[in-house]
């Protein structure tokens, strides 16, 4: 069997690097020590990705690109890196060619829409006393609270930023949908999978915060994908 790929992890809106703690650990515990978190500047879609290829261009060997939420747009944009062996879609966006987070979201808006708004400067933001049940409905009022606490505001403009060439189209992929998510609707998170044609999606009854709430389940994703692609 050929040797394990490094997986990377890319965060989405309202989060950094840190969401994939849990996931991060029990990775580890299975075996995989290459691994890295991009802290992405969630400022636009091009510097976003232009962040993710610095970091997957500093790593030997094949990659697993693995992202969340809006992280799912990053990885479809820079996923055509020849490195990069496949892509694992957590809750997330992906993406066709000319498409924008924020016109999928018109489509089916989430349930917690509602409970986003912009501040002076265009930063969109989750009210501090609705992220528990927006976000994470299924973590601790302890653990939602630090989110909240410490959530990363995305530049309102990215949501409209559109993907070039969409990587799915030609590298093997993975969805995991979250059928309690109310930042991404559920039918478009299913919508997304579907046309993609993965080599296998899972439905979890989970928030968007699924890689905290069932990092066992999102790992065993990301495991079957690696186990795949060393054949």
């Amino acid at each position: 069997m050929a040797a394990k790929p490094t997986i990377v992890l890319v965060h989405g809106f309202w989060g950094g690097a840190a969401h994939w703690a849990k996931v991060i650990v029990e990775l580890n515990r299975r075996g995989y020590p290459g691994q890295y978190a991009v802290e992405n500047p969630l400022t636009s879609l091009a510097d976003d990705a232009e962040r993710t290829r610095k970091m997957v261009a500093q790593i030997d060997g094949p990659v697993l690109l693995v992202g969340h939420s809006y992280g799912g747009a990053v990885i479809t944009e820079v996923g055509n890196l020849p490195t990069v062996a496949g892509l694992v879609y957590v809750a997330a966006f992906a993406p066709d060619a000319g498409e924008s987070p924020g016109a999928i979201s018109e489509q089916l808006p989430p349930a917690a829409f509602a409970n986003i708004a912009p501040d002076s400067d265009g930063y969109l933001w989750i009210a501090q006393d609705k992220f528990h049940e927006s976000f994470c409905q299924d973590l601790t009022s302890e653990e939602a609270l630090v989110m909240a606490v410490t959530q990363k505001a995305p530049l309102g403009s990215t949501f409209g930023d559109a993907v070039t060439a969409p990587a799915w189209k030609v590298k093997p992929t993975w969805y995991q949908v979250s059928t309690e998510d109310r930042m991404i609707h559920p039918d478009n998170e299913r919508r997304m999978a579907a046309r993609m044609n993965p080599r296998k999606t899972i439905e979890l009854a989970a928030s968007h915060a699924s890689l905290a709430s069932q990092p066992g389940a999102i790992v065993d994703l990301i495991d079957a994908a690696a186990q795949d692609l060393a054949g």
